[in-house]
């Protein structure tokens, strides 16, 4: 179990971040052989971005809940994302193609989905009170929160 970080803590980035949502939802749960192959995909992907910091991702979160899945990542910018999503070199582009041939054979039975924002420097803020390093900190840096960004506001500001 990570350690928690005791009081107030902020991020430390002054740039744009790239914040990808990407999810999957079982529809129907007896065709296995359709969403099992998702499911072991995205792990073999978080291990090459992992492992090769050059390729963008600074940090990733998973979350399961009832019959979905969903990963929080962070990139350093739009250009790396999508380099990535479109290479033929790295695993995303062939499971992507494993997917959609295994969805067309068994239409509806497993959804996915992905939203993609990108954040200029000066639009983001986060605050952490005596949680595990985690998120936007563990992707860019964490700091205390100071005097000078005591509220939302102020550490909108800068």
């Amino acid at each position: 179990m990570a350690a928690v970080v005791p009081g107030r803590t902020t991020h430390e980035h002054h740039g744009d971040v790239v914040v990808f949502l990407i999810g999957m939802r079982v529809n129907r749960l007896r065709a296995l052989r359709t969403w099992a192959p998702l499911l072991r995909a995205m792990p073999a992907m978080l291990r090459e971005l992992d492992a090769d910091p050059s390729l963008g991702m600074l940090r990733y979160t998973q979350h399961l809940s009832g019959r979905g899945a969903l990963v929080v990542q962070y990139w350093r910018d739009l250009e790396s994302l999508l380099a990535y999503a479109q290479s033929a070199d790295h695993a995303h582009r062939p499971a992507w193609g494993e997917f959609n041939r295994r969805a067309r054979e068994a239409r509806g039975a497993v959804g996915i989905w992905h939203e993609t924002f990108v954040v200029p420097a000066g639009r983001h803020e986060s605050l952490y009170v005596d949680m595990p390093l985690t998120g936007l900190p563990a992707a860019v840096g964490q700091v205390p929160v100071s005097r000078r960004r005591e509220t939302a506001r102020d550490r909108l500001a800068g």
